[in-house]
């Protein structure tokens, strides 16, 4: 994208009434008493300051300079920036609702080209320190009125509300003009003014180019498909010139919106492109964001619609909407532009799983006792039977497919093979279930003649849309085990698997084809004791100090407070302004990874230009909160994530570039992070090793090794524990890592990204027995499961949590995020925009509890209590006739008994 031009509000004064319309278009009752300051500063008290009320009339200096009508408060003999102008609103607000805050502010006095000024909440609640809410802000020149905005909505009544204004430098006065703080009622209608351009052009604008309004063109062929007109955004030089709306004040945070709009394009002999809806966000501290909301394939044949939803954690200063994204010279048309607040997605229902045959193979003649009866050749090639094949079930399917017998030894042999996608067929349609998660097996081979390694993968076609149903590349001409999932969301109206994918002329094999509904809570009972094995010990606590230890009659109540197990997140800067993800993440997270704000492309997009501010501000908030962070990354291998200057860098350049970056993000933060994804992704790239060669992967480990020792360095990849990706093999990634540790690459841990779907436990129990094999620690780093209902999203999540606990080799999980909007898969978030919790979210908050120790009985005669518990934090309480103690204690991760001395 490129720079584009400040939108300032300039010198000018506005007059603003008392009661205004919010997004709902009706008129909301301003809470505030003596708004306008027309009965002086009654309601209002300077904060250890002083104040009074003037008008234009009085002739006073301050009126002069500003040009103000009316009546303003002056706040003046400010020693501290907080001081400023209050009122107790508590009694005029209640818990859920929505207020939207205004006023004109304008500063007095000796100031910085631009000072600050803030409107902020001070919460107070009996036996604490008061808590403070930003509410949002603007900086102020002198002889300049600004319009500030924001606004709020609280989870929990404090005791005492205070609402306040504050912000410029000590000495500098503050200037105050009718302030207004509304209760928000949303209703349908649209925050998008003319939004069918019914009054022209009117409220709408170019972005660095021009608009026209029209109701035909093209010789009559492009008529408006809603209303009358339809705006064309024309004469556009840049791919992000478009038309635009400001929506400040009419767009609320935390709140979420949902667009519409109808779109095309035309002219420059483009046929399709993408268009695109954005918003060009403003904090009050200037800095600039821009967020992709909708986006749609359009055409210059007909009108389509765009749809997307959206969400502002912080309190902008200015808002801009626009459509973007053709090549220059082609003209954007709009119909229509629609923005509303976003009705609730109605709750799933748990999908019907009462008459499923879980562990039952629905493949017709699997074992080929009745010849090739019920299969079909794709394509020209031949079937025939051969025997010779593995007579037991492969390993990943032994425990998850129900009572079988034995394989027949026979094969399916396919010859005469045209294409890659020819093979054997069956039609399944009628005998799948929606929502249910089925699992691939089967073995396969290929045969003789083939050149290099040959890639063989269980595809379904539905409705003739390609499904992945496991995939293996194979090298010689031995039997290997395919295994894979799939899960039908939609009704389908035909559903076809078939086994493709080698080279045309090399034969292929497939025996024992297996695909079944797999009974995950089956799985679930087993993990529940493999996970009371590997994460739990015994704990003795043994009391001292007690004037009766050896009697029998003191209770001991013990209590898990936290599980010290690794369980983290992805956020981003943006989710840090929204207090309500602030709070659910610090509740239940004690790792953090940054989705964007440590890569390399953020952190230098332009070379020798540094950004590390946002950076700076995540890492704050999780020192302040005790959560440890990984960083990711320090280098990313896939080419399209490369920014256009690194890529334009000769190999002496680059190279310096490389030293650079490591000495810069190394050095900066030496030892504030845990761990550093060395070179993220390099099974699925290879930038910097095909310009730099094949030492530079190993040596990037090296160096960020001596620059800080303190860190674990990881490889970082996707798609290892799927068995849907020949690029990303357990066997693969494990020689990937010998490789490196060939190279003395001080290689300490292993990330599997886990963007997962439908995820079947054996499948990745699979992938992680052969990986642990290296006894280096395994951590999933970007964990994510994706379904349009939320029953089965908890249920692809608890399967992927307990697999991780039950698990030896794993060390911690990271979450890809948990809030919606702010995840890179649709469908797979804990928490709806506005902060309520789903069935995802609620059955991680219940394994959570469920992974936390709780005991109680009696001490025994030598003043000794025994229990089973995880690693972490306790508190015990000792109950004897004479007293009450609480004690704190922890307890390390380890396998063997503890014995926990307490001194009473």
């Amino acid at each position: 994208m490129g720079d584009l031009p400040m939108i300032n509000e300039g010198n000018h004064s506005e007059k603003m009434e008392g009661n205004v319309s919010g997004p709902s278009g009706s008129h909301a009752t301003n809470i505030l008493i003596n708004h306008d300051f027309s009965d002086g500063l009654n309601a209002w008290r300077p904060n250890d300051c002083h104040g009074y009320v003037v008008s234009s009339e009085s002739g006073s200096q301050e009126a002069m300079t500003v040009g103000l009508d009316g009546n303003y408060a002056v706040i003046t003999d400010r020693r501290q920036c907080w001081q400023g102008l209050e009122q107790d609103i508590t009694d005029k607000i209640s818990v859920g609702s929505t207020y939207m805050v205004s006023a004109f502010v304008g500063v007095y006095g000796r100031t910085p080209d631009y000072t600050p000024v803030k409107a902020t909440l001070e919460l107070e609640r009996h036996g604490s320190d008061p808590g403070y809410l930003e509410i949002g802000g603007t900086y102020c020149m002198r002889g300049s009125w600004k319009k500030l905005e924001g606004s709020f909505s609280l989870s929990t009544m404090p005791d005492r509300v205070i609402f306040y204004l504050e912000g410029p430098s000590p000495g500098v006065d503050l200037l105050i003009k009718s302030v207004n703080i509304q209760e928000l009622k949303f209703d349908d209608e649209n925050i998008i003014i003319n939004p069918q351009f019914d009054d022209g052009l009117n409220s709408w604008t170019g972005r660095g180019c021009k608009i026209a309004l029209h109701d035909s063109m093209g010789d009559g062929k492009i008529l408006p498909k809603s209303g009358k007109f339809f705006a064309a955004a024309t004469e556009r030089t840049q791919s992000w010139n478009g038309i635009q709306q400001e929506i400040t004040g009419r767009v609320q945070r935390k709140l979420a919106y949902e667009v519409t709009a109808l779109v095309r394009i035309f002219g420059n002999g483009v046929t399709t492109s993408d268009v695109r809806a954005t918003l060009w966000v403003q904090a009050p501290d200037l800095r600039e964001q821009y967020i992709g909301i909708a986006n749609v394939q359009a055409t210059d044949k007909d009108w389509v619609q765009m749809q997307g939803k959206f969400l502002l954690n912080g309190s902008p200063s200015k808002v801009v909407v626009y459509l973007e994204g053709p090549p220059a010279g082609t003209d954007i048309l709009v119909n229509t532009l629609v923005i509303k607040h976003a009705a609730k997605t109605p709750p799933s229902t748990p999908p019907d799983c009462e008459i499923a045959a879980f562990g039952v193979n629905i493949i017709e003649n699997s074992n080929l006792g009745d010849g090739t009866n019920g299969w079909f050749p794709l394509g020209s090639c031949t079937l025939s039977i051969g025997s010779g094949s593995p007579r037991i079930i492969p390993s990943m399917a032994r425990d998850s497919l129900g009572p079988h017998e034995s394989l027949s030894g026979r094969y399916l042999l396919i010859t005469n093979r045209t294409q890659t996608w020819m093979g054997p067929a069956q039609m399944i349609t009628e005998k799948l279930k929606l929502f249910l998660t089925y699992q691939v097996s089967a073995w396969v081979r290929v045969g003789s003649g083939s050149t290099g390694p040959q890639n063989v993968n269980v595809a379904l076609s539905v409705d003739d849309q390609w499904v992945n149903g496991g995939q293996i590349e194979i090298a010689d001409g031995r039997w290997h085990e395919i295994g894979g999932s799939f899960r039908i969301e939609k009704q389908a109206s035909k559903v076809m698997v078939y086994i493709q994918g080698p080279s045309s002329g090399v034969d292929l094999m497939i025996a024992g084809l297996q695909i079944f509904a797999v009974d995950r809570q089956s799985r679930f009972k087993y993990l529940r004791r493999q996970t009371e094995k590997i994460r739990k010990r015994d704990i003795t606590l043994k009391f001292s100090g007690l004037d009766s230890i050896g009697n029998l009659g003191t209770l001991v109540r013990v209590r898990q407070i936290k599980n010290d197990f690794p369980m983290g997140t992805c956020i981003s800067r943006s989710n840090i302004d929204n207090e309500d993800f602030v709070d659910f993440f610090v509740k239940h997270f004690n790792w953090a990874v940054f989705g964007n704000e440590l890569k390399w492309y953020w952190t230098e997009p332009q070379q020798g230009n540094l950004n590390y501010k946002d950076a700076d501000e995540m890492l704050d908030l999780c020192q302040k909160n005790k959560i440890d962070t990984r960083g990711h990354c320090i280098f990313w291998e896939v080419d399209g994530t490369v920014q256009q200057w690194v890529k334009s860098l000769n190999k002496t350049d680059l190279m310096k570039a490389v030293q650079n970056r490591l000495n810069g993000l190394l050095t900066r933060y030496k030892g504030k992070f845990r761990h550093y994804d060395v070179n993220n992704e390099m099974l699925h790239g290879s930038f910097y090793q095909d310009k730099l060669g094949k030492d530079i992967r190993a040596n990037m480990f090296k160096t960020a090794h001596q620059l800080d020792p303190s860190t674990t360095l990881f490889v970082n990849d996707y798609h290892v524990e799927d068995g849907c990706d020949t690029r990303s093999s357990p066997e693969k990634y494990i020689q990937h890592i010998l490789d490196l540790q060939q190279q003395d690459a001080p290689v300490g841990g292993i990330g599997i990204q886990g963007h997962i779907d439908s995820p079947v436990g054996p499948i990745v129990c699979s992938a992680l027995d052969k990986l642990g094999i290296l006894g280096i620690p395994i951590w999933f780093t970007e964990l994510d499961v994706s379904s349009t209902n939320e029953y089965v999203r908890a249920d692809d999540l608890e399967v992927m949590l307990r697999e991780a606990m039950a698990h030896p080799a794993i060390d911690g999980v990271m979450l890809w995020g948990f809030w919606e909007l702010f995840m890179s898969r649709e469908n797979s978030h804990l928490v709806n925009a506005e902060g309520e919790l789903n069935e995802a979210g609620k059955r991680f908050l219940s394994l959570k509890q469920e992974w936390l120790s709780h005991s109680h009985g009696y001490a025994d005669a030598q003043g000794q209590f025994s229990f089973r518990g995880f690693s972490g934090t306790y508190n015990v309480e000792v109950v004897t006739l004479a007293k009450k103690v609480s004690k704190t204690f922890v307890v390390d991760k380890g396998d063997s008994s503890v014995l926990v001395s307490i001194d009473l």
